[in-house]
């Protein structure tokens, strides 16, 4: 029961200081007038993020790596499958051509290199510095398109409605401080949330990737799956799908780069987590492609699908932890019938629609 406690005090840390880190990074990015995609894939993007990174970092210190690392994979997948499952479940999601052409595959990419880094058990120390200049490259990129878009006058209108709404120098301040307070309130969470994910691991028998993968996952997601919904209920859809994908880019390049890079053995990996859980991280990736790449949108049904989806991981993941017999046919019955057969429906779907348009 004390397990049960710590955990949802560090949970609710978390959400506390996740939410004054959004805050925050946000009115910083309004008051230099970035746009909502650029603010959701880079300075919220690093905001929510900073849990994932705080665990990782209590994990790594408590010389528990296989938590560490399945946080960071299962994070990745309830972003994908989760975050946007939710938003787009709500209501049709328009996606800028941007996040299609670059966001999305660098996102992939991120991921794959993630998979082939893994490939002998660990991310080194190289790794890790391959990934953080990885992530420089992708800040100082976006930055920079986002400047030149604003120099041309394609963001005019926009720009020129937000002028007015930037924060003042004083709530800029206060925007600054409240982001310190949160990466610190944070930073404490971390260790209750890892302290209390490995006593109710001990307590159910469960291995601790599986918690890694589940509960604290879940619970370092909060923030994106909080900041996500509340941008689709204010009509800024930009940032929601900004945020959702720009946190798994920071996921891989920033904390795994971090944490790596410090590291000095590297961080290890479980042959569970190279077999199944990273893959299956870059398939969730690679399924936003096709889905978003044919008319630049997000239909409800198919966020139901990524809903349904996530819902169908997480039944196999105690299937398996438990050790049932019927984990094995299940993922069987996954991977050879219903994830060929949604491909299809949704190719059909896709196809009929645009027939018709046309």
């Amino acid at each position: 029961m004390a397990d049960v406690v710590t955990f949802a005090i560090g949970l609710a840390g978390l959400l506390i200081g996740g939410h004054f880190v959004v805050g925050g990074a946000s009115t910083v990015g309004a008051r230099f007038g970035l746009t909502p995609t650029v603010i959701g894939l880079t300075i919220v993007a690093a905001g929510t993020s900073a849990p994932e990174l705080a665990v990782v970092f209590q994990a790594i210190a408590a010389d528990d790596t296989e938590l560490a690392v399945g946080s960071i994979i299962g994070s990745n997948i309830a972003n994908v499958l989760l975050v946007l499952g939710f938003a787009a479940a709500y209501g049709k999601i328009r996606v800028t051509s941007r996040v299609v052409r670059v966001d999305v595959p660098i996102m992939i990419g991120a991921s794959v290199a993630l998979l082939v880094m893994s490939l002998d058990g660990k991310v080194s120390r190289g790794d890790g510095v391959l990934l953080l200049a990885a992530l420089v490259t992708f800040i100082a990129w976006t930055l920079r398109a986002s400047s030149s878009d604003a120099r041309a006058g394609e963001n005019a209108g926009r720009q020129a409605e937000s002028t007015s709404d930037r924060p003042t120098s004083r709530t800029l301040v206060k925007a600054l401080v409240g982001f310190v307070l949160g990466a610190a309130l944070l930073a404490v969470a971390a260790g209750f949330v890892v302290s209390g994910a490995e006593g109710i691991a001990t307590s159910l028998g469960v291995p601790e990737l599986i918690i890694g993968l589940t509960i604290v996952a879940l619970g370092t997601s909060a923030p994106e799956i909080v900041t996500s919904v509340i941008a689709v209920l204010r009509g800024d859809r930009e940032l929601a799908v900004g945020n959702a994908i720009g946190s798994n880019i920071f996921n891989i390049l920033l904390v795994l780069g971090v944490t790596g890079m410090l590291s000095p053995a590297g961080i290890s990996l479980s042959d569970d987590a190279v077999a199944l859980d990273l893959p299956i991280m870059v398939a969730a990736a690679v399924a936003c492609l096709p889905i978003i790449f044919w008319d630049n949108t997000l239909d409800r049904w198919e966020g139901f699908v990524f809903l349904a989806y996530y819902g169908a991981y997480l039944v196999f993941l105690v299937l398996d932890a438990t050790g049932h017999r019927a984990a094995d046919p299940f993922a069987f019955v996954m991977l050879s019938f219903v994830a060929p057969l949604t491909v299809i429906t949704a190719g059909v779907v896709i196809f009929r629609t645009r027939a018709a348009a046309t």
